[in-house]
C-alpha cells in the first residue's frame, strides 16, 4: 500500500466503505479507493496495478452498483470528482467521463440542443451511462455519440469512432480492460418549446413511476423485450412489497429494489434470487441483471 500511496497524486482512501459511494448506501470496504488527479496520474496508477497484477475496478458515482458486504479486493478507481470538464460549442459537446449525466442534459437543454433531454433525472456519470448505453423514454445516449477517448490498463490512450462500438439495449462492447476518459457528441438544434416538452414528459414520467424518495440503484433487471417490462413481470408474479431485512421490492415500481435504511447486499441479493426464480417459474423467462455488481461470489444471484 505504501508504494501505491507514493505514486498517487489524487486522493487515496484505504479500506474505504463502499456504502459511502453507492446510491444504495450498501457495500463493504475497498482495499484502495482512488480518485486520480488527471490522465497522467491515472496512467501511472494503471501501470502500477498492471505490473503488480493488482485487480482494478472502475466505478462512477455508484448509482447503478451493488457491492458485496465483504467488500472488494484490489483498487477501485472513480473519475467522478476529477474528470469533470464539459465543453459545448454550437451543437458539438465534449465531456469527460466523470461529468454527471444530469449536468450534461441541463446544459444541452439550456442551449436548445436535442438528443439528451429524455435522460433528465437519470443518475450517474457519463462513463457509466456510455457503458450501459443508458436510455429512457425512447432515447439512448449512443444515438448522438460521435467518438470516445479511452485509456488501456497499461496507460495507453486510444480513440474509437461510434461505428467501432456496438450498442444495443443497456449494452455496449467497450472492453473490460479499458476505461473511458471522455466523449464527443453531436446534437440537433431545436426550439425551446420542443425541447421543454420532451424534458417535461420525461421528468414527469420518472416522478409518476419511480420511488424517488428511497435509496435504490434504478432498474435492477433489463427488460426481456422492448414491449415486455421486467417490472411488469415482477408485479404480475405478486412480488411487490416483498422484503428481506430493510430491502424491499418497491410497491411503486417492481423493478426498483429499495433500501429503507439498513439493508445489506445479501438482502438485495436474496430479493434478486426470489424475483428471478418466481418469474422463471411463472413466465419461463430468466431475468438478466441491469445493475452492476462487485465483490460477489459466483452464482450468488442464481435462483
Amino acid at each position: 500500500m505504501s508504494e501505491l500511496k507514493a505514486r498517487v497524486q489524487g486522493t487515496l482512501l484505504e479500506n474505504e466503505p463502499m456504502s459511502k459511494h453507492t446510491s444504495y448506501g450498501i457495500g463493504g470496504p475497498a482495499w484502495a479507493y482512488i480518485t486520480p488527479k488527471d490522465k497522467n496520474d491515472l496512467g501511472n496508477i494503471l501501470h502500477f496495478a498492471s505490473a503488480g497484477e493488482i485487480q482494478v475496478h472502475f466505478v462512477g458515482s455508484g448509482s447503478n452498483l451493488l457491492v458485496a458486504d465483504e467488500g472488494i479486493d484490489g483498487i477501485v478507481i472513480t473519475l467522478g470528482k476529477s474528470f469533470t470538464h464539459l465543453d459545448i460549442k454550437g451543437n458539438h459537446v465534449y465531456a469527460e467521463t466523470g461529468v454527471m449525466l444530469g449536468r450534461i442534459v441541463k446544459e444541452c437543454v439550456k442551449r436548445n440542443l436535442s438528443g439528451m433531454e429524455s435522460m433528465i433525472g437519470v443518475p450517474g456519470t457519463l462513463g457509466g451511462a456510455l457503458i450501459m448505453n443508458a436510455g429512457a423514454f425512447g432515447g439512448e445516449i449512443s444515438n448522438c455519440l460521435q467518438k470516445v477517448e479511452i485509456m488501456t490498463l497499461s496507460g495507453e490512450l486510444k480513440e474509437y469512432n461510434v461505428d467501432e462500438i456496438d450498442f444495443s439495449y443497456r449494452h455496449s462492447t467497450f472492453k473490460d480492460d479499458e476505461i473511458i476518459i471522455g466523449a464527443d457528441f453531436e446534437l440537433q438544434e431545436t426550439t425551446t418549446e420542443a425541447i421543454q416538452e420532451k424534458r417535461s414528459k420525461a421528468s414527469q414520467g420518472r416522478k409518476d413511476n419511480q420511488p424517488l424518495r428511497f435509496r435504490s440503484a434504478g432498474s435492477v433487471f433489463k427488460n426481456p423485450k422492448p414491449d415486455l417490462a421486467a417490472g411488469y413481470l415482477i408485479d404480475q408474479a405478486g412480488l411487490k412489497g416483498t422484503r428481506s431485512g430493510d430491502a424491499e421490492i418497491s410497491e411503486k415500481h417492481a423493478n426498483f429494489f429499495i433500501n429503507h435504511g439498513a439493508a445489506k447486499a445479501r438482502d438485495i441479493a436474496k430479493l434478486i434470487r426470489i424475483a428471478r426464480k418466481t418469474v422463471q417459474e411463472k413466465f419461463d423467462i430468466m431475468l438478466e441483471l441491469e445493475i452492476k455488481t462487485l465483490g460477489f461470489k459466483e452464482n450468488v444471484f442464481s435462483p
